[in-house]
């Protein structure tokens, strides 16, 4: 419940652990959010738009979802 008031949301992935995870991140192209804007003028369905970015970026479905709900 604290996590959903806080809106945090708990994806699937790497578990870091003792010094490893300092200074690591990923950042997401700007290309991936005007992608999203550019799907979802043409009308796709937040479903079919995580399916095609899914294809077009190798990003994890969970992650795309994640954006998308952003």
């Amino acid at each position: 419940m604290y996590l959903s008031m806080q809106n945090i949301a708990l994806l699937e992935g790497d578990v870091w652990g003792h010094r490893k995870d300092i200074n690591e991140y990923s950042e997401i192209s700007q290309r991936v959010f005007d992608r999203i804007q550019e799907l979802k003028k043409e009308g796709l369905s937040d479903e079919d738009t995580i399916e095609k970015l899914v294809r077009e970026t190798r990003l994890s479905p969970d992650f795309v979802s994640f954006i998308i709900s952003n």
